[in-house]
């Protein structure tokens, strides 16, 4: 009685509005006056009698049909079905021949090891290499002097981050790049931020002495990463942000072929002046973010971010001899999922992947059924059981 009571009442708003809310919106509108809460008011009364009527009509149909059996037994009897069947069709990259497991995807550094040490610091770049990285990803800026320089920030405001620069220029604000030289950069304290704001709450974790070294760290140049990478035989991959892409790339590209780098550790990722590059550094490794841009320039290597990629679209990247970089992934459990999917490689912030042995859970497809099928035969067997014991 109460809900068919709350119906008509709601029936009786919803048919004053359609009455008299539309003409005064109409009128208050031409009159330039704000009507949120009447249209509000509109909205609410539409969507509680909708509501309200559906649930009437729902609740009507389940007491009648409640009173037959035949109704409660094919309810139980499609419910245990779905149940019973739904794990035989799920599909699972982990769901693989253990013989068959990929190789285990490489391990990048994401702006060195940002965990352990203030990013996009030479103190992160050691800290990645001494978690056995295989690569480094960084982030390339070009100074006012044309100094190509390392930092992930890159609109207004792009210092104030991760550096003292309001401390430094109290009364000047930087917006670009190009606004400071690279002795001016230097002289800004990149480190201090990292342990004030323990962006991954890992700083507890630091001893005195590296806390220290990380409060004294500067903006480094591409030229110390370059050096630093073909010491320990480590790849380099950069997003490069410009205001004068063509330029810029020339000088980004002339200050890798002068540090003396093996070409081929160096995975461009740049998609502007493509041409150039490979007119003059043609032993770069050409890495595209977009699968359809690799395909039309004949590329064989791509870095997306881990959830643009379906896991069998990896797979698949992979039998055609596709390396696939995704970022950025920490945790296990993902890093795992990849793992049997076919990644060649990940982007992290995390070290402790390194000690990832094998995927968290692998299991045959024939293992994997059996066990299911054993499963549902056993917990049909106890329902009919319990069924003849009632009767």
């Amino acid at each position: 009685t109460a809900v068919y009571i709350c119906v008509t009442c709601d029936w009786l708003i919803f048919h004053s509005d359609l009455t008299w809310f539309l003409p005064l919106w109409e009128t208050l509108k031409s009159q330039k006056v704000n009507c949120h809460i009447l249209q509000g008011f509109y909205t609410t009364s539409l969507f509680f009698f909708t509501g309200t009527s559906s649930f009437i009509s729902f609740l009507s149909c389940f007491r009648v049909f409640c009173r037959s059996k035949f109704f409660i037994a094919t309810i139980f009897l499609a419910v245990s079905a779905a149940i019973f069947l739904c794990p035989v069709f799920i599909q699972s990259p982990c769901l693989i021949d253990p013989l068959n497991l990929p190789e285990k995807p490489k391990l990048i550094g994401h702006r060195g090891a940002p965990m352990l040490a203030p990013e996009n610091t030479m103190m992160s770049f050691n800290r990645s290499i001494a978690c056995n990285m295989a690569g480094l990803e960084t982030d390339v800026q070009l100074s006012k002097d044309r100094i190509p320089f390392l930092m992930h920030d890159n609109d207004t405001g792009f210092l104030l981050r991760t550096t003292n620069v309001k401390e430094r220029f109290p009364n000047k604000s930087f917006n670009r790049s190009s606004d400071l030289t690279f002795e001016e950069l230097q002289g800004l304290n990149a480190g201090e931020w990292f342990l004030k704001t323990d962006p991954f709450h890992s700083v507890s974790q630091l001893s005195e002495e590296e806390k220290e070294r990380a409060r004294q760290q500067s903006i480094p140049s591409l030229l110390q990463l370059l050096d630093l990478a073909k010491k320990h035989n480590k790849s380099v991959i950069f997003d490069l942000y410009s205001n004068n892409q063509e330029n810029d790339t020339v000088d980004v590209v002339q200050t890798i072929l002068s540090s003396g780098i093996d070409p081929s550790l160096v995975l461009w990722l740049p998609s502007e002046g493509r041409e150039y590059v490979n007119y003059t550094a043609p032993g770069f490794i050409h890495i595209y973010n977009n699968i359809h841009d690799m395909f039309n320039k004949g590329g064989k290597h791509l870095n997306v971010k881990y959830n643009k990629l379906r896991m069998k679209t990896i797979r698949d990247l992979r039998e055609n001899n596709v390396t696939v970089n995704l970022w950025v992934v920490n945790e296990r459990w993902l890093f795992s999922l990849l793992w049997c999917a076919g990644a060649s490689s990940v982007t992290t912030n995390s070290c402790d992947l390194q000690h990832v042995g094998r995927p968290d859970w692998v299991m045959a497809p024939s293992q994997y059924k059996a066990i299911w099928i054993a499963v549902d035969i056993v917990s049909a067997v106890i329902m009919i059981g319990v069924f003849i014991l009632k009767r």
